[in-house]
């Protein structure tokens, strides 16, 4: 499992155990739904940024993004 990939399953898990759907997600890290799909199912590269607003809507550091699971 490459990094993306890593960083696309940690968002869903967290966004799943916070039982947000993609779309709340989307709107609280300021994105497209579309655009998060594309992130969750590994087809695009985030940016920095993307992350920590995606951490910050997740109400987690950035860090637990790259964690081994």
């Amino acid at each position: 499992m490459n990094l993306r990939e890593r960083v696309a399953l940690n968002i869903q898990d967290l966004r799943r155990a916070r039982g947000l759907s993609q779309e709340e997600l989307a709107h609280r890290a300021d994105v497209s739904r579309g655009h998060m799909g594309k992130v969750e199912n590994a087809k695009f590269a985030a940016s920095l940024d993307l992350l920590e607003r995606i951490a910050k809507a997740l109400n987690v550091d950035p860090e637990e993004l790259f964690a081994k699971r």
